[in-house]
């Protein structure tokens, strides 16, 4: 039987997750609704998805019984009170990354997941990729023995998107961008805490931060180094040092098709989309969908892939990151 979706927002990143779904196979996965604040967005957006129901409200979809998932693509900022709006009404949940504002919120949304025995993910999509499957069984296999360091740089020219430089909006590096490094990080280190964290960087003049390097100590004098800007274009990759060698995810480290393992280099090509994309190598999002349909399958809550515990993680450390750093947010404010 069919996982059938709800799309909760038409926007850019909500084309491409349903243009990722149209790759898997039509008996496993099914697109049934979409709602957007804006019906006439709605209404377009399931025309060019060929989506059945279509709602100009959020609440409209939540009251949807023949919906299995919702995923939601809205902006950082309303993470928190669209995820509660479907949680609360007994929904499995898929939330674009960040999964909120900082760790009170996330644990908010957990813990109402938990209240309403429902499936809740942040969706990392690079946790699910081909390519990072691979990464977690060579490390499994000791196949660069024993990690010693873990460097992920990831930065891009981003100003000029209102999105990515307004505070009230969710904007920074950090959020939209460092999480992706850090992700990386505790997928090696196995959601291990670190035992120190030292976060240099800057703000731009709207007050949220342009750029960001993160050095993390874990324990056994294990580090990690961070890298992540919306002000210059940097190597978006991430390397692995062992004492046996070296695995290296190379440019495009959030959603990698390519891996090198002691100078062997293996291509991990994805399907082709069937309508044009608005960000690369989006029809990766397939992984992270059908991780989503067999956690549901199997009647999990959450994903071993991509558990609360390391979404918990990854908000504290940006929370004491920008706290060092200097940004803040309205939401943080609020007790």
């Amino acid at each position: 039987m069919a996982t059938r979706w709800g799309i909760c927002s038409a926007g850019k990143i909500s084309h491409d997750f349903s243009v990722a779904l149209r790759t898997l196979p039509h008996d496993d996965h099914q697109i049934v609704a979409v709602a957007a604040r804006n019906l006439h967005h709605a209404q377009e957006f399931a025309k060019k998805h060929n989506i059945p129901r279509v709602y100009g409200s959020y609440e409209e979809l939540a009251k949807d019984s023949e919906i299995d998932v919702v995923y939601v693509g809205t902006i950082h900022s309303h993470h928190l009170s669209t995820g509660k709006l479907f949680l609360t009404s007994h929904k499995n949940v898929l939330i674009e990354k960040p999964l909120a504002m900082n760790l009170r919120e996330v644990l908010e949304l957990t813990n109402t997941a938990k209240e309403n025995d429902v499936f809740l993910m942040e969706a990392i999509w690079t946790r699910f990729f081909p390519v990072s499957v691979e990464v977690g069984r060579l490390l499994g296999q000791g196949e660069v023995g024993e990690v010693q360091m873990v460097r992920a740089d990831l930065g891009a020219p981003l100003t000029h998107i209102p999105r990515l430089t307004h505070r009230e909006l969710g904007g920074g590096a950090l959020l939209d961008l460092g999480i992706y490094c850090l992700q990386f990080v505790f997928m090696v280190f196995n959601g291990e805490r670190p035992e120190s964290i030292q976060a240099m960087g800057y703000c731009i003049d709207t007050g949220v931060d342009g750029t960001v390097v993160l050095v993390l100590k874990f324990s056994g004098n294990r580090m990690a180094v961070c890298t992540c800007s919306i002000t210059m274009m940097l190597t978006n990759d991430a390397v692995i040092t062992g004492t046996k060698g070296t695995i290296k995810v190379p440019n495009h480290m959030w959603c990698p098709t390519s891996l090198e393992v002691n100078g062997e280099v293996t291509q991990y090509p994805l399907p082709e989309p069937s309508l044009p994309l608005n960000f690369i190598h989006s029809t990766g999002l397939r992984y992270e969908a059908e991780e989503v349909r067999q956690c549901l399958l199997k009647e999990l809550k959450e994903s071993s892939g991509m558990p609360w515990s390391h979404s918990h993680l990854l908000a504290e450390v940006m929370d004491e990151a920008r706290r060092q750093v200097g940004v803040t947010y309205n939401q943080d404010s609020i007790q």
